[in-house]
């Protein structure tokens, strides 16, 4: 099948080099002409395991192109993706710009019948929007071209995009014309031989909805557990215990119950805003989903504070930060935890030196230039007499450190392990004083409510 894909950021290059890997003829469309270029080369602009490999294997086998011109890629498009960016605006809404301007230019410039799906994260309606704005061009010119638009979210995880991409629990297509649901069999047929019940049609409005749905589910979640940990430590709990106790009932489920110093990433803070924006629309308050997006900034402000306390006075101190990406696997650094803590230390006067294994760029693009923080490409380099050693992305190589070796290099022996990774009586037996989130450290607590402590008065 011939296949245009507009736009080359993470969804769209997944997405387009994924369809080409099973045979489709993919060409993608971007207006930055040096991103294009480099991908002509093979050269990914973002870093996702595995990814450049398939660019450059089909691009070999010409099954998939780059250009920065549209025209090129319609005319024996059957399909078209619109794979744009939908930024979060000042009110929390999704900017839809980018997507209607894509539309804009197919209904100037297609020349046949075209189905258009829109595979960006976008607002419940919003088929209907391009499908008017396609309309409305192609009346301009006079032109009676049948066009179906189709909403199909994407459900990739940054750092394991491709394996959700050739491996789908889900493929969720919102179509109105039943008809057109051969030529989605035929796009996804690939993906699905082992269950062809994955492949899921419903209408357009409950496809736009289920995208925005099933990533504030998952936030939510976090959210939760975030807070059970802060409960857990003044209540003198263990995290660890209490995922485990309500992971094992099947309506739960083990998955996302991990507590740690907030979520980030490019979707779920964006898109809980987005939905919660969409009920305002509505006239209906999602009231859990406000709490779950102010739990995730306290919970960042949270981990923050912790450093502070225990380190007393930051002027003059030195903080390692292991871990800048929002999670592993990804270079992304959108609405990362990172950003709060490395803001909040160098606010107090800390000098903090950072480590990722593949972040640091667009950290240090995001942050600007800041005398008080330091990058190294060696993470037991960045412990050279260091205060504190703050876990925050739990990247491979973190995994399993030489505390031998490191108590040796630091000022302070002295942990914050935010992902709860480590194991505390083993720190603690090595001297170091040791932080987790929602778990017993080393810092001895009364576990006793105000109320009881009134009682014992």
């Amino acid at each position: 099948m011939q296949v245009a894909m507009v736009g080359t950021g993470y969804v769209g290059l997944v997405s387009g080099s994924c369809l080409a890997e099973v045979g489709h003829t993919v060409t993608c469309v971007d207006l930055d002409s040096e991103k294009i270029e480099n991908l002509r080369k093979g050269i990914s602009p973002i870093f996702e395991p595995g990814l450049e490999a398939i660019i450059e294997r089909n691009l070999a086998h010409e099954r998939l192109y780059f250009t920065t011109q549209l025209q090129e890629a319609l005319p024996s498009a059957e399909i078209v993706f619109i794979a744009v960016g939908t930024p979060q605006g000042e009110d929390g809404s999704a900017d839809l710009k980018y997507v209607l301007d894509v539309a804009q230019s197919i209904g100037r410039l297609m020349t046949s019948d075209l189905t258009v799906v829109v595979k960006s994260t976008v607002p419940v309606g919003t088929c209907d929007l391009v499908e008017s704005v396609i309309d409305r061009e192609l009346k301009r010119r006079s032109q009676k071209y049948s066009v179906t638009v189709v909403s199909n979210p994407e459900f990739l995880k940054e750092g394991d995009a491709i394996k959700d991409f050739m491996k789908p629990d889900r493929i969720v297509v919102g179509i109105e014309n039943a008809e057109k649901e051969l030529q989605f069999k035929d796009l996804y047929g690939p993906f699905v031989l082992d269950d062809i019940g994955k492949l899921m049609f419903m209408d357009r409005r409950s496809s736009e909805l289920t995208k925005y749905s099933a990533n504030a589910m998952l936030a939510t979640r976090i959210s939760f557990m975030n807070e059970m940990a802060r409960l857990c430590e003044k209540a003198g709990a263990n995290i660890d215990k209490v995922r485990m106790g309500i992971g094992t009932d099947p309506r739960i489920g083990k998955k996302f119950l991990f507590s740690g110093p907030g979520y980030g990433g490019s979707c779920f803070p964006k898109d809980v805003a987005a939905l919660i924006n969409t009920g305002a629309d509505y006239g209906v308050e999602l009231e859990v989903l406000n709490a779950v997006s102010r739990a995730n900034e306290r919970q960042k402000a949270f981990a923050a504070e912790k450093i502070i306390k225990s380190l007393g006075s930051l002027e003059g101190k030195i903080v390692t930060i292991w871990g800048l990406a929002f999670k592993p696997g990804t270079d992304d650094v959108r609405e990362a935890p990172a950003k709060t803590v490395v803001k909040s230390l160098i606010s107090k006067g800390a000098t903090v030196v950072a480590h990722d294994p593949e972040a640091v760029p667009n950290f240090a693009k995001d942050l600007g230039n800041h005398d008080r923080i330091k990058y190294v490409d060696n993470s037991y380099r960045a412990l050279d007499k260091s205060h504190a050693l703050v876990l925050l992305t739990e990247w491979g190589e973190y995994r399993r450190p030489n505390w031998q070796k490191i108590s040796k290099i630091m000022a302070r022996k002295l942990v914050f392990d935010f992902r709860n990774q480590y194991k505390g009586e083993e720190l603690t037996s090595l001297g170091f004083e040791y932080h987790s989130m929602g778990r017993p450290d080393s810092s001895p607590q009364k576990y006793l409510r105000k109320e009881t402590l009134s009682e014992l008065e």
